[in-house]
């Protein structure tokens, strides 16, 4: 594969889905959900970045601290959440002190979906806010 990838999602059914397939391809991953303990988070995000894994599968909505990802060097939001600024803090979670790679970030978004269409609203007030 070569990239050491997050891949976020706001829905953990999603992120199952997710993890099922890549269970059939044969590859490993680690997860983390509102329900995994901090303890455990810590301990999950020391062993992505030592190299363990190549992938992370996490939930948006299990955010706090100690979630430091500099071991990731691609960002996948899968599917957009209502507010950009937790999609941006997940992006985040890869750009911390001790990042030693150019970090690319990659946001889905389905076609003719209502979330298109909040896409395109978000960047045209984006836009304007910045004139």
């Amino acid at each position: 594969m070569g990239r050491r990838v997050l891949i976020f999602s706001q829905f953990t059914q999603m992120l199952q889905l997710i993890g099922r397939e890549l269970g059939v391809r044969g590859m490993t991953f680690f997860y983390l959900d509102g329900h995994t303990q901090s303890e455990e988070r810590l301990q999950r995000c020391d062993r992505f970045n030592a190299g363990e894994r190549d992938l992370f599968l996490i939930s948006l909505k299990a955010g706090g601290t100690g979630l430091n990802l500099t071991g990731a060097d691609t960002v996948i939001i899968y599917d957009n959440w209502w507010n950009p600024a937790v999609e941006e803090q997940a992006a985040d979670r890869a750009h911390r002190i001790g990042q030693k790679h150019t970090v690319e970030v990659i946001k889905l978004v389905a076609r003719g979906t209502i979330e298109e269409k909040m896409n395109a609203l978000q960047e045209k007030s984006d836009i304007w806010w910045r004139k």
